[in-house]
């Protein structure tokens, strides 16, 4: 598979023809596949080790003191979550097998001035639990998420225009981004799994796009060709690794795909008991935000698939479905 990708500073240094040709090559990864790699993202690299570590230096800690930052009930959104306790396939209705994975999640940073609304008060804008002990984890995480905060609302703009929208179109949707950030850890296994049991079930991801940071030469991330067959996605090295969620999907009436992946136990000669790491940020509208089909993913007289959707309680639902 030839991964395709995009540079953002690149794009963004752009203008005139040039810039319309790169618009027009983004529309076509989006509507092809939905996957692509970022490149020109502009993070400092010590913003990206510093997480990286540190997130690790958690993982490595023993269970019963990562336990001490487990949501306080089930379906609390935030902590840290243990294997065995989430199935993602179960967000498409697809009953499997726990996945092999436990993470450590959290949301926004603060909540905006004037929020009343009680489900998002209680589900995005939630306490994040932070391991006592751990400033510096803390300090990383906040700076990672900031960053790529920043960089979505640039890929946002990008995505305007590759939509032939104004440049700053989606700017009113993201003033408070409802977006969480999960660090996860696939566990060195002893043995092959059981047949079924993967280390991320297939789904697709919920919000306006996904930014994901695997680690270097890792394997496993999967993603549904167009063809119905399984692709492996390689990690590129200095880029992010980005894909389409639902959202976008609802937004532009299925003209760019949320495209189904998952995580798999890859052969064990080939790494597949080694233990795996990746940071994803999932990019998500402000809570209130409507999502309506845009008229410019209309074709005259075509009606649109997707009924128009609050974002915050559109991602409660899905979230709601996969713990276990």
């Amino acid at each position: 598979m030839n991964f395709p990708v995009f540079n953002l500073a690149h794009f963004e240094a752009a203008s005139g023809a040039e810039r319309a040709d790169l618009a027009r090559e983004l529309d076509r990864i989006c509507r092809e596949t939905g996957f692509l790699a970022i490149s020109g993202h502009g993070i400092p690299g010590d913003v990206i080790a510093n997480l990286t570590s540190r997130a690790r230096a958690f993982f490595d800690l023993p269970p019963e003191v990562k336990e001490k930052v487990r949501p306080p009930y089930a379906g609390y959104p935030y902590g840290y979550l243990g294997p065995g306790v989430e199935a993602l396939a179960k967000s498409r209705g697809v009953d499997t097998p726990p996945d092999l994975k436990e993470s450590f999640n959290a949301g926004p940073l603060s909540t905006p001035p004037g929020m009343t609304d009680p489900q998002a008060l209680s589900f995005c804008f939630a306490d994040n639990i932070w391991p006592e002990g751990e400033a510096e984890f803390r300090a990383a995480w906040e700076a990672y998420f900031t960053a790529v905060t920043d960089l979505a609302r640039r890929i946002m703009r990008a995505f305007a225009e590759a939509l032939g929208l104004d440049t700053f179109f989606f700017d009113p949707f993201l003033k408070n981004p409802i977006s969480a950030m999960r660090a996860l850890n696939y566990p060195e296994l002893d043995r092959a799994p059981p047949e079924g049991q993967l280390r991320a079930g297939a789904h697709t991801d919920y919000g306006s796009l996904t930014i994901l940071l695997p680690d270097a030469g890792s394997r496993g991330l999967e993603i549904m060709t167009p063809e119905g067959a399984w692709q492996e996605v390689p990690p590129v090295d200095g880029a992010f690794v980005i894909n389409i969620g639902d959202l976008m999907a609802r937004w532009t009436n299925d003209r760019w795909v949320s495209t189904l992946h998952r995580v798999v136990n890859v052969a064990p000669e080939l790494g597949g008991l080694k233990r795996r790491q990746s940071i994803a940020f999932f990019h998500q509208p402000d809570w209130h935000a409507e999502i309506t089909t845009l008229p410019s993913c209309l074709a005259a007289g075509e009606a649109p698939k997707y009924e128009p959707v609050l974002s915050g309680p559109y991602l409660m639902g899905k979230f709601q479905k996969t713990v276990m």
